[in-house]
């Protein structure tokens, strides 16, 4: 209900810069971190006896002594806050509470006093306790982290004192307490704490693990790569904070608005205060229904209605393993229908896969990956590898003979001494003077559809033709069905690939469009264009060689930020487990909040422009105003936690 401090917002700045400037809410005192809570309630209970000792006897002072003791618990916190905020400068709704409950006492009125200062307390405490629920699905991210870590050498330690190059031993069924890099031991560990991933992922040596992440049933020794300080867990945990505190475009709407109705209404309300010169009335009226305005006017609900449906959209996206930083990406994201992608690592796996085995009339599939596996073995080439172990595991087992002394012929190919025979593996231009039309026709077509043909030739007789190809993620067809149903008309590849490498991975996939052959800053370019036609769009990227592209677009989304400084600094939204699928989620539940928002808004909007002319023409006095008042605050708030338990179908 704070118009300038309150719910830890601050100004953003553009993209990612925000000065945070808090106001703490944690009331301790006599009963702990419930004692505002309490205190309403006992201020409640003394109303109840009050009002009921008022029919019972005549001894005025023995209902008022309860009224007097209510004002002070169903005003101490209030009182306190009106007093902080007076003192730093500003004039909030504690204030105007408090000035309505004296106006209320000094007219004698003091059992609608004691009620609006009970209900305002309670709807104060109440949402502090819900605004804490949200904060604490956030926070118990750290809790995440173990205390303590075992050292190689025996020792156990706590985790700040680990630093980069320990070498750390991780039991089967714990907790892994720093980020690093498997040295010895393999084992299942499930990452879906930080990731967001369903299902356990192997890990051996050279595998990253994150802190928080809990291993399976294998030992391992990991070699700590981060202080616990700037563990993935940390960064994501100061990421979320940092991102609560950025404005949504609705929020500044709302904070403009407010320093336009505030002041009005308080010039408003001095001026109904002298009603009793113009109109028949006596100015205790006057001041009472000028009282009865300020209460209707006051904008607690409005202030709250879109930072509680921020901070619970947030909580609810980092559980399931995306981080949205900040109100503005996770309502511009539920309003876009365009979706731009890179293809390398976003749509596509990220490395190149043995796709056709094609062998030459009366040559078996094993004879020629027999004779690729046993050349390749000896290149360092990164198809090559590729080839070795996609060859491999389609072998299964067979005992290869080892090929002797590899050639690297440049921008061609490679050939080595294999059998007593003479094995080439290469391009066409390597075979240019002997490939056939047949052959030379069966390549083009292979490589119009994206594949990267090698041919096999063993002595004089080719032996046929391998393809290996960047192949499409398992999930990203399915993925691109479900945003076109959600709404998203348009989505588009940009790749530094070839077009027609470009085009048949779209066509793989069902993508609207794809554009390929392009430099980094002709993707920025070709974002510029899509926001011109568009409105918006997203860039989905890996954050590394798409962070121009993506810091230009509406927002920038990356994949696979668990453990990527890059990624996690330039994406306004991050997918942290390399998980495409959790994209169609992170729109669903965006456009869930924008519906939350807007309902807040009707809602806190709503209520204060019946409430006003009711009590400006005396219908309803202070009573149903602070009802009316306080009941929608808790309702916005209520409606916004919604968002907590929200499950994308």
């Amino acid at each position: 209900m704070k118009m300038e401090q309150k719910h830890n917002c601050n100004h953003d700045h553009e993209h990612k810069q925000g000065h945070p400037h808090t106001h703490d809410h944690e009331h301790g005192g006599w009963f702990g971190k419930n004692t505002e809570l309490i205190f309403s309630l006992i201020c409640g209970g003394l109303l109840a006896t009050g009002f009921a000792l008022s029919f019972i006897t005549n001894i005025h002072w023995v209902p008022l002594a309860f009224y007097i003791s209510a004002y002070f618990f169903g005003g101490f916190y209030t009182a306190k806050e009106a007093i902080e905020n007076i003192r730093s400068g500003t004039f909030d709704i504690d204030s105007l509470m408090l000035v309505a409950a004296v106006g209320a006492a000094i007219l004698g009125d003091w059992a609608e006093g004691a009620l609006l200062l009970f209900l305002f307390s309670l709807g104060h405490s109440l949402e502090h306790y819900a605004m804490n629920k949200a904060h604490k699905s956030i926070s118990a991210l750290a809790e995440l982290a173990p205390k303590t870590a075992w050292l190689k050498d025996g020792k156990e330690v706590g985790i700040e004192q680990l630093k980069p190059g320990d070498i750390i031993v991780v039991k089967p069924n714990t907790k892994i307490p720093a980020d690093g890099e498997v040295v010895q031991g393999n084992s299942s560990v499930n990452q879906a704490p930080i990731t967001g991933e369903s299902m356990p992922v192997e890990k051996q040596v050279k595998s990253n693990v994150f802190t928080g992440s809990i291993n399976g049933n294998g030992s391992l020794e990991i070699k700590v790569s981060r202080p616990a300080s700037d563990s993935t867990i940390s960064r994501l945990i100061k990421l979320v904070n940092e991102g609560q505190q950025q404005k949504s475009p609705t929020q500044r709407f709302t904070d403009k608005l407010q320093k336009v109705f505030v002041p009005v209404v308080l010039i408003f309300v001095v001026l109904l205060c002298f009603a009793f010169l113009v109109i028949n009335e006596t100015f205790s009226q006057s001041f009472y229904r000028a009282m009865s305005v300020l209460v209707a006017a006051s904008p607690c609900a409005l202030a709250i209605a879109t930072p509680s449906a921020v901070l619970s959209g947030v909580a609810r996206a980092a559980r399931e393993g995306v981080l949205i930083k900040g109100g503005r990406p996770l309502e511009d994201l539920g309003t876009l229908t365009a979706l731009a992608f890179d293809k390398t690592g976003t749509l596509t796996a990220g490395k190149p896969r043995l796709t056709n085995i094609i062998p030459s009339e009366g040559i078996s599939e094993e004879d020629l990956l027999e004779a690729v596996v046993a050349v390749e073995a000896l290149s360092d080439h990164p198809l090559a590898k590729a080839l070795v172990t996609d060859g491999t595991e389609k072998l299964k087992g067979i005992t290869i003979a080892q090929a002797q002394e590899l050639e690297a012929i440049q921008g061609k190919g490679v050939k080595a001494k294999w059998q007593n025979s003479t094995v080439q593996i290469g391009n066409r231009l390597m075979f240019e003077s002997t490939i056939t039309p047949e052959l030379s026709d069966q390549i083009t077509s292979l490589e119009s559809e994206g594949h990267t043909s090698m041919i096999v030739k063993k002595n004089d007789k080719f032996l046929g033709i391998v393809t290996m190809m960047d192949t499409p993620r398992e999930e990203a067809k399915e993925v691109l069905q479900l945003l076109k149903e959600g709404g998203i008309r348009k989505m588009i590849m940009l790749s530094g690939d070839s077009q027609r490498v470009a085009d048949a991975i779209a066509r793989a996939i069902g993508l609207t469009d794809a554009w390929g052959n392009l430099l980094p800053e002709q993707k920025v370019a070709a974002i510029k264009e899509l926001i011109a036609s568009e409105g918006k769009v997203a860039m989905v990227g890996d954050g590394v060689n798409d962070a121009p592209a993506m810091a230009n677009s509406t927002v920038g989304i990356a994949m696979g930020a668990a453990g990527s400084d890059v990624a996690l600094e330039t994406a306004d939204i991050a997918l942290m487990g390399d998980r495409l699928d959790k994209l169609p989620f992170a729109i669903a539940l965006s456009r869930k909040a924008n519906g939350i928002i807007k309902q807040n808004l009707f809602i806190s909007l709503g209520m204060v422009a019946v409430l006003i002319p009711l009590t400006l023409l005396g219908i309803a006095s202070i009573g149903p105003a602070v009802i009316g008042h306080e009941g929608s605050t808790i309702i916005v708030v209520f409606n916004a936690l919604r968002l907590l338990v929200y499950k994308h179908k």
